[in-house]
C-alpha cells in the first residue's frame, strides 16, 4: 500500500522459461553458501505485484554483448570501457543473468550492468568459485557483499526506467554495487563508515577505472549535503527508520530504497513528491547488516 506522511523520521511501527541444458549444467556445479541475503524464493511472489513499486515492464531479453570472447561492453552513460572477463568466468555470469530474468528483473540497463560487472574481482579469491552464485558473501569486517538478485532488484525500484544524474549509496562495502550504480548513473557518491572497507573498495576499483564514481569515508547516515540533492538513494544495511538527513537530500522527484527493521526487515520505497512531502511504498521482506551511526 502507499500513504502519505510528513512526519519524520519514519518508526518502523508505521509500515503497514527454463533456462538452456547448457546454463542449467553450469548453474547445477556451482556450490551454493549459506548466506542467502534475501529469500529467493519470495521473488516470484513480487512478480505479480511489480506494477505496484512503478516498476517499468520490458519484454526484450537481457542486453549481453558479445564484441570479443572475453569482453563485455559496460551500458554506463559516459564511460563504455569494456571490462576484462576471463572466459572461466563468462558461463556463470551468464547464467546468472538468466537467473536474474527468470527471478522477475525486468530492466535491461540493469541486467547488462551485472552481466559486466567482474563481480569475482570483488571478494576473496578463496570465494571466486562462488562469485557468481545468487548468494551474499563475508567480505570481512561482519560485512557483506550483496546478494545479486537484490542489488538488481533495489537498483531496478529506485531507477525506474529513468536516467539518474546524482545518486547516492550508503554502505559502500566492497565497492560491487557502487560500480553497479555507475553503468546506470551519471555520478554515482557512496559512503562507507568502516575505513579498512573502504580502502579495499578502492583496490578493487582501481584497475576498473570508473570515471563517475567517488568514495567517501564517513557517517553514512549523514548523507552528503555538500553535493545533494540526489536523483536516487540506496541504502545496503538496514535501520529501525530512515535517517531524516536522507530524506531531506532526496531531490522532489526523486527515490530513495532502503531495508528497514531490525530481526524483521522489509524493502521500503520512499518518493519525494514536494518539499515537505512523500509517500512511502512496503515492498518484501529482506535480510541486511544492520545500519550504524559513526565512523571506525
Amino acid at each position: 500500500m502507499t500513504v502519505k506522511s510528513r512526519k519524520f523520521p519514519l518508526p518502523l511501527s508505521s509500515l503497514e522459461n527454463k533456462s538452456s541444458n547448457r546454463i542449467n549444467k553450469v548453474v547445477n556445479s556451482v556450490k551454493s553458501v549459506e548466506t542467502p541475503q534475501t529469500a529467493t524464493q519470495n521473488a516470484k511472489l513480487h512478480g505479480a505485484r511489480r506494477s505496484s513499486a512503478g516498476v517499468k515492464q520490458n519484454s526484450q531479453e537481457p542486453i549481453l554483448r558479445h564484441a570479443t570472447p572475453t569482453r563485455v561492453r559496460s551500458e554506463s552513460l559516459h564511460h563504455n570501457k569494456a571490462m576484462a572477463l576471463p572466459m572461466a568466468y563468462e558461463a556463470p555470469r551468464r547464467a546468472l543473468v538468466a537467473r536474474l530474468v527468470k527471478q522477475g528483473i525486468k530492466d535491461q540497463l540493469v541486467l547488462g550492468a551485472l552481466g559486466s560487472v567482474p563481480r569475482h574481482q570483488f571478494i576473496d579469491a578463496g570465494l571466486a568459485g562462488q562469485a557468481y552464485v545468487d548468494a551474499s558473501l563475508p567480505i570481512g569486517y561482519e560485512q557483506t557483499i550483496s546478494q545479486p538478485y537484490i542489488v538488481a532488484r533495489m537498483i531496478e525500484i529506485m531507477r525506474n526506467g529513468r536516467k539518474l544524474k546524482n545518486v547516492l549509496e550508503i554502505g559502500t562495502g566492497c565497492g560491487y554495487q557502487a560500480a553497479v550504480l555507475a553503468h546506470l548513473c551519471e555520478n554515482v557518491y557512496s559512503i562507507e563508515r568502516i575505513k579498512p572497507l573502504q580502502e579495499l573498495a578502492k583496490k578493487n576499483l582501481r584497475s576498473l577505472r570508473i570515471a563517475n564514481l567517488r568514495l567517501h569515508y564517513g557517517d553514512g547516515m549523514l548523507g552528503l549535503p555538500q553535493v545533494a540533492p540526489f536523483d536516487g538513494i540506496i541504502l545496503a544495511a538496514a535501520g529501525m527508520q530512515i535517517p531524516e538527513a536522507l530524506l531531506q537530500q532526496l531531490a522532489i522527484g526523486g527515490r530513495l530504497i532502503a531495508p528497514v527493521g531490525d530481526k524483521q526487515q522489509v524493502l521500503q520505497l520512499i518518493e519525494r513528491t514536494g518539499i515537505a512531502d512523500w509517500t512511502k511504498t512496503v515492498l518484501e521482506e529482506c535480510y541486511f547488516v544492520p545500519l550504524c551511526s559513526g565512523i571506525i
